[in-house]
């Protein structure tokens, strides 16, 4: 039998404006009950009704930004999922507005892999992880020098390093 994966029966709000994509992360996280949302106002209303384990957000097409505020402040682990806006800019302001994690969707089919670093880490950020995971490819997106071009990454990683070592 098949070890079970941290994410059965966990509850998932996925939101995009794109409904191949919501079909997609359907597919990925099937051990798992999700809610799907293809805008704003629909996403909010699942975000102010139910509870969940994990949101994950796309940042384009649906105010992605501000379902993100509002989900931590529901205290939902939120994992930040984009194409458009994989950006340092967006990543930075993923991670400012308290997202536990923020991946490119060309990575979809690991999504799995991902979120449970999410549900094993007690859905506090994974970023530590996902920098070991993704940070090449980040590099080779963003540039290689890209943590040195903006000193809030510099003092993000600091942190990081520091809080591993408690």
């Amino acid at each position: 039998m098949a070890e079970q994966s941290a994410l059965t029966d966990k509850v998932i709000l996925v939101v995009d404006d794109e409904p191949d994509v919501l079909e997609t992360v359907e597919e990925e996280l099937d051990m798992c009950l999700i809610h799907k949302a293809t805008d704003y106002d629909t996403a909010l209303q699942y975000l102010l009704s139910y509870t969940y384990d994990i949101v994950i957000l796309d940042i384009m097409g649906v105010n992605g930004f501000e379902l993100l505020k509002t989900a931590v402040s529901r205290e939902f682990p939120t994992v930040m999922l984009t194409a458009h806006a994989l950006s340092p800019e967006s990543l930075k302001k993923s991670i400012k507005l308290g997202a536990v994690s923020f991946l490119p969707k060309e990575k979809i089919a690991d999504l799995s892999v991902f979120l449970e670093d999410v549900v094993l880490g007690g859905g506090k950020p994974v970023w530590e992880k996902l920098f070991s995971k993704l940070g090449q490819y980040f590099s080779k997106r963003f540039g290689p020098d890209w943590k040195e071009k903006d000193r809030f990454f510099k003092e993000f990683e600091e942190k990081l390093k520091e809080d591993m070592g408690d």
